[in-house]
């Protein structure tokens, strides 16, 4: 592989860039390859290496890269504009068709980002409640708001640093946490907390540091207890909204939370995010209610252009989930099959569209994650980068099959996985 040009433009970057990246989980040791294109399911960096992609932009590419009824769209709203300052009829039409396709979502608010919506999710639940306290899971990622980076997954635990300096204590005594597939720890902390918990917020499935898979009947068993404690549930389903199946993880486990938060595959490989919920709840959120949120790139036009095409095309194909959950799990039968194989102390595990090979056992939670193998598996990523397949740079982060991958390269990526996966 040539990587000149990569090094010499980290070499400037470091400089002006803190760490030499926009982003903890881009900051790919010794340095990060820069990408000049993308199409489909191939990444081409700066000096001509071609990628087979599996992190996917970190999940919003359900259709694979430049997907050209996306670009389209895109290219559509350009020619008419791309911020105003005033509503437009895509923001209607596209919160119309979310409350469709999600059930528990009666009134939306766009935003810009996941990160945001999550943070407006907690101070929408604050407020509704009257309470101040949160439940979080060990391990959840919600984005890098001060309420929510507390044990976070994601880019947190790959650098060791999951509580960050510059948070107040004052903020981290108002979150709680509980290790996931656990409901006794979720049940004791309520019960130690009564009448002060405002909500629990968590993925479904563990995405930001798996993916790990919830047990059977877990996520039932959660609902019921906040349920029978008043403590409001809230689904970050930035990573499963519609990437698991049109409804999410929710309409896959049939579990109804109060408070849905989205994001990733909603916009198609631009900003986006969005909070939904009970009518009663939201209703609460100004101008028509009293805990305020603005944004001045909230319902971009760009953003809600990308977005109606991500849904058209998630509505006109029946057959979309079925034949792209069947890529996932052909894929991890065949990792199962080498581990086995080789008799490496190596699980899989994964959902859908998402996978992951984990350098130890298969995880039920934080605590088992962080016993795998991280610098095992950072000396595999570069393995398989040779190989010409491009994964998530850290044991922490799930890969993404997209509809772009076809059969070839799943041939081709489990062949490099068999030559590349050993004890290290």
């Amino acid at each position: 592989m040539k990587t000149e040009t990569s090094r010499t433009l980290f070499n400037r970057a470091e400089r002006v860039l803190c760490g030499g990246v926009n982003s903890p989980v881009r900051a790919i040791k010794p340095y990060p390859f820069y990408t000049r294109k993308a199409e489909g399911s191939k990444i081409t960096d700066i000096d001509g290496n071609e990628f087979i992609d599996y992190c996917m932009a970190y999940g919003p590419k359900l259709f694979g890269h430049a997907h050209p009824e996306i670009k389209e769209a895109v290219r559509t709203q350009l020619e008419s504009g791309w911020l105003y300052g005033t509503p437009t009829e895509n923001e209607v039409t596209i919160a119309e068709t979310i409350t469709r396709l999600y059930p528990s979502i009666e009134m939306i608010r766009f935003v810009s980002t996941g990160t945001e919506a999550t943070m407006s999710a907690i101070r929408i639940a604050r407020g509704y409640t009257g309470k101040d306290k949160i439940i979080k899971i060990e391990g959840g990622f919600h984005g890098a708001h001060d309420a929510a980076l507390i044990k976070a997954g994601s880019g947190a635990t790959t650098h060791g640093v999951p509580d960050s300096p510059g948070i107040p204590m004052d903020v981290t005594k108002n979150t709680l946490q509980v290790p996931y597939n656990n409901t006794e720890a979720l049940t004791t902390t309520i019960e130690k907390n009564r009448d002060e918990v405002a909500a629990l917020i968590m993925e479904p499935v563990l995405g930001n540091i798996g993916p790990i898979i919830p047990e059977k009947d877990y996520l039932k068993e959660v609902r019921r207890i906040t349920e029978e404690n008043d403590v409001l549930l809230i689904f970050d389903e930035v990573i499963t909204g519609f990437r698991i199946s049109p409804g999410g993880a929710q309409e896959h486990y049939n579990v109804t939370p109060d408070i849905t938060t989205l994001g990733k595959v909603l916009g198609g490989g631009f900003p986006i995010g969005a909070i939904g919920g009970r009518r009663e709840i939201m209703k609460i959120v100004s101008p028509a209610g009293p805990v305020y949120q603005a944004g001045t790139f909230n319902a971009n036009p760009i953003s809600l252009a990308a977005a109606k095409a991500v849904l058209t095309l998630i509505q006109k194909e029946p057959t979309l989930y079925r034949d792209l959950n069947a890529k996932g799990e052909r894929l991890r039968a065949a990792l199962r099959d080498i581990i086995e194989e080789k008799e490496l102390p190596y699980a899989v595990s994964g959902i859908a569209s998402l996978f992951k090979v984990f350098f130890g056992r298969e995880p039920k939670n934080y605590r088992d994650a962080i016993q795998c193998d991280k610098d095992a598996y950072h000396e595999f990523f570069h393995h398989m980068l040779k190989s010409g397949i491009f994964l998530p740079p850290s044991q922490f982060e799930t890969n993404f099959l997209s509809t772009a991958h076809n059969e070839e390269e799943i041939d081709k990526t489990i062949e490099a996985y068999r030559t590349n996966l050993r004890e290290f």
